[in-house]
């Protein structure tokens, strides 16, 4: 499976590689774009200041540059966080999409959006300050009517970004589990 799989708010991580590389290993070919051009924070809120300055419309424009020579090929999208929601409107935007898998985050559904089963994954901490039962409740019923097949996994007493070994949110137990559901899913598109 061809794979582009967009970093968080804190860029372009040694995590996201390591993450790239596991994908690779099980056989996909995997595009991890820098859509923060060589800036890698700390923390997320350092990131997120950062995506401020730049804006999501300069965010999502570099997104769409660097998919646009791979998107002929049909592929999965993948993120985390802020990636997830950049994967979210790139691949409800692509008709040849194969499928769509979000680490730690979601993203708002233009109303007008329809896809054709499109298969989605999602692996969030329970709870999760940033996506609130009552905002993944609306969510997963948006996704549904926009004819996404979604599948959701929630990790109790998981921080965020609990896939990241380097964030103080690192859950090994919940990351490895995430890890093992994900890569079926992407075996099987």
């Amino acid at each position: 499976m061809n794979i582009m799989l967009f970093h968080s708010t804190q860029g372009l991580t040694p995590a996201v590689r390591d993450a790239a590389g596991r994908l690779r290993a099980a056989g996909h070919e995997v595009w991890t774009p820098d859509l923060f051009e060589g800036r890698v924070f700390d923390s997320a809120e350092a990131g997120g200041e950062f995506t401020e300055s730049v804006g999501k419309d300069e965010l999502l424009r570099r997104a769409v540059l660097a998919a646009a020579p791979y998107s002929e090929r049909g592929m999965a999208y993948a993120g985390f966080s802020l990636g997830a929601s950049v994967a979210q409107t790139l691949a409800l935007g692509d008709e040849r999409a194969r499928g769509l898998l979000l680490l730690h985050g979601t993203s708002d559904l233009a109303p007008e959006v329809h896809v054709d089963d499109l298969p989605v994954q999602l692996h969030v901490a329970e709870p999760d300050p940033f996506e609130t039962d009552d905002w993944l409740s609306a969510w997963y019923l948006q996704m549904g009517r926009a004819g996404a097949d979604v599948e959701v996994y929630r990790y109790p007493g998981a921080g965020h970004l609990y896939t990241d070994p380097d964030s103080p949110d690192y859950d090994r137990e919940a990351a490895e589990a995430t890890w093992r559901v994900a890569l079926g899913f992407l075996d099987g598109l």
